[in-house]
């Protein structure tokens, strides 16, 4: 056998393989981009909330008072 008749299937098969290892690695990353934004996500969590409400509190009861409603 030649060098030609077995590098054709090999050829092939390395070609399929890379191509699930491409496949292995952008889901991988997609993942642990996802994993790192739910991190952030939780780790201020708490106190993008309490920013929240303090902001939304200060917009509603802000204009009231100077309004003279209460």
């Amino acid at each position: 056998m030649s060098d030609e008749e077995k590098s054709g299937p090999t050829i092939i098969r390395m070609a399929a393989i890379e191509d699930m290892v491409d496949d292995i690695r952008f889901k991988s990353q997609i993942l642990a981009r996802t994993n790192k934004l739910e991190s952030g996500i939780m780790s201020a969590g708490l106190t993008g909330f309490g920013i929240g409400v303090a902001i939304s509190l200060v917009l509603v009861l802000l204009p009231v008072f100077l309004i003279g409603g209460i």
